[in-house]
């Protein structure tokens, strides 16, 4: 929760890897698809027009239960500092409402970047703790790929 009392994740992560490699991590459907989700989920597909204005669709298969999908539109595209979408699900949950994520990304030495996130604004607390768990695992599995891809 920030000051003003608007529920958001904000998230930093330090990955191996410069703006440019971790911009297409966030990007391409078929890397997007290798760590996208908390732990135990997988993405069957991705489809994305990678253009302001554009559409995005992630399915999502958890391990137990139905296959389900995220949405939204590109709202900036800005390779490869920085990336901002809606996101929503396509049966949303009675306390979800459409948030809006923001990526932005800078080499913080030769071979390593800093990835900033921020999500919001939800609608309860239950929702946001959700989110926050959702993408510190995904980002955890994304700093696991780009790790394996150094050595």
């Amino acid at each position: 929760m920030t000051r003003d009392g608007e529920l958001r994740v904000r998230l930093r992560r330090t990955l191996d890897g410069l703006c440019p490699v971790v911009f297409r991590e966030l990007t391409e459907p078929r890397e997007l698809a290798r760590w996208w989700g908390p732990d135990g989920f997988t993405v069957p597909s991705v489809e994305s027009d990678l253009r302001p204005g554009g559409a995005y669709r992630i399915a999502m298969q958890p391990p137990e239960g139905e296959l389900f999908h995220l949405v939204g539109e590109f709202i900036e595209v800005a390779p490869p500092e920085r990336l901002s979408y809606t996101f929503r699900w396509e049966e949303p949950d009675p306390e979800d409402r459409e948030t809006v994520v923001t990526l932005s990304l800078h080499d913080i030495d030769t071979t390593r970047s800093e990835l900033d996130l921020d999500q919001g604004v939800f609608a309860t607390e239950r929702r946001r703790a959700l989110h926050e768990e959702g993408w510190s695992q995904g980002l955890g599995k994304l700093g696991e790929l780009l790790a394996s891809r150094m050595d």
